[in-house]
């Protein structure tokens, strides 16, 4: 056994062999979970929480359940074939069913958890993404139906829209979401300044 729990196989496979084939079953464990949906995943994360999970069969003699049957049992009805087979590679299940290894419910709770915070992320930055473009389609519409008055007071966007708490955006969960949506929106407004200028010089000609 290594130090990180990889035991010598027959045939003389050496310990980079196998974490390089362990780090295969593991993305295709994240690729069939993050294909069930949103629900299920759901479902599924509630369930092993819950439920004594095994691997290597669907139930076993004393109440384990597979993280398919706990799924089910909180509402995640979607057939789970893909994720069942990803599910057995990475565990090395050979048919007789045994408890799921802690290091292994912990892999399977992380990737559930990143998967699902990962689309909350997308949601927020399509919802913010769309949020701009009504916005800028209003303010369009409003100066058409009436031009602009000058006030006199001065535009201090260039000076305050780097300074925190200045303009507000939605609640993000992660940082990463909220950068890429605030990315997404300054290249707008780069290709909103872009266009006004080339208005400008078109006038002048």
């Amino acid at each position: 056994m290594t130090p990180g729990g990889y035991s010598a196989e027959p045939g003389g496979h050496s310990i980079g062999v196998l974490m390089r084939r362990h780090r295969r079953q593991a993305q295709d464990l994240r690729l069939a979970i993050d294909c069930m949906p949103t629900t299920t995943r759901q479902a599924m994360l509630d369930g092993i929480n819950s439920n004594r999970i095994i691997v290597g069969a669907y139930t076993d003699r004393h109440g384990g359940v597979c993280p398919m049957l706990a799924a089910h049992r909180h509402g995640g009805r979607t057939a789970l074939s893909s994720f069942a087979r990803a599910w057995d590679r990475y565990t090395n299940a050979h048919g007789r069913p045994r408890p799921a290894s802690d290091r292994e419910l912990r892999t399977l709770k992380a990737m559930l958890q990143a998967s699902l915070y990962s689309e909350d992320s997308r949601s927020d930055l399509t919802a913010a993404v769309s949020e701009l473009k009504a916005a800028r389609e209003r303010r369009a519409l409003d100066e058409a139906a009436a031009p602009r008055v000058d006030t006199g007071e001065l535009d201090r966007t260039p000076e305050l829209k780097k300074r925190a708490g200045w303009a507000w955006l939605r609640v993000f969960r992660r940082y990463d979401a909220y950068k890429a949506a605030l990315d997404q929106i300054e290249a707008a407004e780069r290709e909103e300044q872009r266009e006004r200028d080339a208005r400008r010089e078109r006038e002048l000609v």
